[in-house]
């Protein structure tokens, strides 16, 4: 069998070459016949018999030759196949499709299979599904990390291409190029996952906790027991951070820093921070239950980093209402509690001390453009009445931007338009509005604080001084490069700040009867006549605007809906679904609707008049976007339901923009819903 067996390639000359010098030497026998014919002969049969030595030698060593080569390739696939075998790195041969061909032994004692099983990796690791293998229009290599038993392991498949290699055997024709399997390596990760989850377990967090209403609730204490209460809060709180391992310094009367491993603030968040209930029954006779605020920076590259982040999260905490617990970690922030409304404060000097800012902020510039948030309504222009008639006192230009006018603030703005005491450009739009700002001009925010939301952030770039007034609560999107903010959640809406800074703006500034109303109007809609948030301050607001001239009769008829409005509302309200037993969900319909979005904001007071409601939501289809309108009495907070969704708001009034179909976002919402059911923060 040996003798059919040919050489082939560098071996076959290698093992000729006797022969080859067969030829060298017959051509020395020819140039020796030609000197001398007896040498020639001589040198002939010389050449002869090297010629059938030559001969017999390949034969005779021919076959042991090849005996010893093929021993040797057996030795050596048997040498390859035992390395592979015995390798320490578990490793496995599958098809394209998953299919399990040949694993080596430490791969089959890990995994408890036969090196020969013969099923699809997915019964041995459930995580590796068909998605999750090697294709041929991707990379060739794919990791991913797995958990088996309570080892930790990276796996690695490579696609291997055969066809090459197969098209040069001679056993089979025609084998396509793209026959591939997939090499699949274990490496054990466990121990570095460990260490890496113990470093970031003992990273040191950074954590500042104020008490919202500290004054407020000494003054509602007797003065030989005020030191008692300071003294259980402070000992409620120290105790609290201390069972978890954390640090806490007092720094000011109200105000602690705290310090604790991160490993910890996972343990308080999944007990979703209940220091913030155990601080409210502290109580020794006080009228007002003490609230805490928090706020946390975590992940930064320094500790100093970390520190800003903690202040970042706290003043986004106190913006938002207080009780509750920001944590900012880099470009995330994480909200929880904030279930509790922000008590009313009672003194009014913060609101002096704004006016009289923006009284110096607004005197230093040429002109004044004020805008609320897209799709103004009746609480946003009246907010804007109010600087319009704030910068008439000091002689400066005043323009509010207004893209798209509402039928809700139309019969408003009618009586401006319609007055000769009004010039033309009162009320100009999103272009007109980018030729007059420069920086000579003070921008004004009223009613929002997304720069997103306003009716033309372009504006917000084209001028260095930027004023906020709003009272919505913050969120995560906040307008950064302003000059003054004034942003009070407690405030039942954003004409109620006005109203209260036009007091102390200037001893000149008299409201006209028609600018009152729009003022009135706005504190009326937002509060849905004096029914959701109204406190104090709100109706104090409100008699002024009542002795300037505002006529509660006048503003009811320029709020009456039209017909069709009102079928809308009804229709909206006819058809809600009533979701767990406490959520009323309904559409809206917006054919042959000029303002669809305020009548689903109508319908959304509307829905919490029935029994048992806690929460409604009014989904309305508008411009190829879906507006919800939540709103709620006192129990839940929609507000963090619409952040949720890429909105916001107020604990019971709030609204999200949705840019998707009206199933798939009312889907969305009944998700949250159910997500806050099992969290336990409904």
């Amino acid at each position: 069998m040996n003798n059919k067996v040919k050489f082939n390639g560098p071996m076959k000359h290698f093992m000729r070459w006797p022969l080859y010098l067969s030829v060298l030497v017959v051509l020395l026998d020819l140039l020796v016949f030609i000197v001398s014919v007896k040498a020639g002969i001589l040198v002939s049969v010389g050449t002869v018999i090297y010629i059938f030595i030559a001969v017999q030698l390949f034969r005779y060593h021919k076959p042991l030759i090849i005996n010893d080569m093929i021993a040797f390739a057996n030795q050596y696939d048997v040498v390859e196949k035992r390395m592979l075998e015995e390798l320490a790195l578990p490793y496995a041969i599958m098809d394209m499709e998953g299919r399990m061909i040949w694993s080596n032994r430490i791969f089959s004692e890990i995994t408890g299979r036969d090196q020969f099983y013969k099923k699809n990796i997915s019964t041995v690791f459930p995580d590796i599904t068909p998605d999750k293998l090697p294709v041929a229009d991707e990379p060739e290599i794919s990791e991913m990390s797995i958990h088996f038993g309570d080892r930790i392991y990276r796996v690695s498949m490579q696609r291997v291409t055969m066809g090459e290699v197969v098209s040069h055997a001679d056993i089979l024709e025609n084998m396509s190029q793209n026959v591939s399997l997939i090499a699949m390596y274990l490496y054990d990760e466990t121990e570095l996952k460990e260490y890496i989850q113990k470093n970031e377990d003992n990273k040191l967090v950074v954590a500042l906790a104020y008490l919202d209403n500290y004054e407020e609730a000494l003054e509602s204490v007797e003065d030989v027991r005020r030191s008692l209460l300071i003294a259980l809060i402070d000992r409620k709180i120290t105790k609290y951070f201390y069972n978890f391992d954390g640090l806490v310094k007092k720094l000011e009367k109200d105000k602690y820093l705290l310090i604790m491993r991160q490993s910890s603030l996972e343990t308080l968040k999944e007990q979703r921070f209940h220091i913030l209930d155990e601080v409210k029954t502290v109580n020794i006779g006080n009228e007002m239950a003490v609230t805490l605020s928090i706020g946390i920076g975590l992940n930064a590259s320094t500790y100093i980093q970390n520190y800003e982040y903690a202040r970042i999260a706290i003043e986004m905490a106190l913006g938002r209402g207080g009780d509750q617990v920001v944590i900012k970690n880099e470009n995330n922030i994480t909200y929880i509690g904030g279930k509790a409304q922000q008590m009313e404060k009672s003194t009014r000097v913060k609101a002096r001390v704004k006016a009289q800012a923006l009284k110096e902020f607004m005197s230093t510039k040429d002109r004044v453009v004020v805008m609320g948030h897209k799709i103004t309504d009746v609480d946003a222009l009246g907010a804007g009445i109010g600087i319009y008639r704030a910068g008439k006192t000091l002689g400066k230009p005043v323009h509010i931007v207004i893209n798209d006018p509402t039928t809700s603030i139309r019969p408003l703005m009618s009586g401006f338009m319609e007055n000769s005491d009004y010039e033309p450009s009162m009320f100009v739009d999103s272009n007109q509005a980018k030729e007059l700002v420069d920086n000579n001009t003070v921008v004004i925010v009223v009613d929002t604080n997304k720069p997103s939301y306003t009716e033309c952030q372009d504006l917000l770039y084209m001028t260095k001084t930027i004023v906020v007034l709003d009272h919505h609560r913050r969120g995560s999107e906040v307008i950064q490069n302003a000059v003054l903010s004034y942003v009070e959640p407690y405030a039942s809406s954003s004409c109620e700040m006005i109203a209260e800074i036009l007091q102390y703006f200037a001893d000149g500034l008299k409201l006209r009867s028609i600018e009152a109303d729009c003022i009135y109007a706005g504190i009326m809609i937002d509060t849905n006549n004096f029914t959701t948030r109204a406190g104090v301050r709100t109706f104090e607001a409100a008699a002024f605007l009542r002795r300037c001239g505002a006529d509660v009769t006048r503003v009811r008829k320029m709020l009456r809906d039209n017909i069709d409005s009102y079928k809308a509302r009804a229709e909206a309200v006819r058809t809600a679904e009533i979701y767990r037993d406490y959520f009323a969900i309904a559409r809206c319909p917006s054919e042959g609707l000029e303002s669809p979005t305020v009548v689903g904001a109508q319908a959304a007071n509307e829905l919490l008049n029935i029994a048992g409601v806690k929460a409604s939501f009014v989904l309305t289809s508008y411009n190829n976007e879906v507006y919800i309108s939540a709103r709620a009495i006192d129990e839940v907070n929609v507000q963090v339901m619409m952040e949720r969704m890429g909105g916001g708001g107020h604990l019971n009034i709030a609204g999200a923009q949705v840019k998707d179909t009206l199933d798939e976002t009312e889907r969305m919402l009944k998700e949250i819903i159910d997500q806050l059911y099992q969290e336990g923060d409904k």
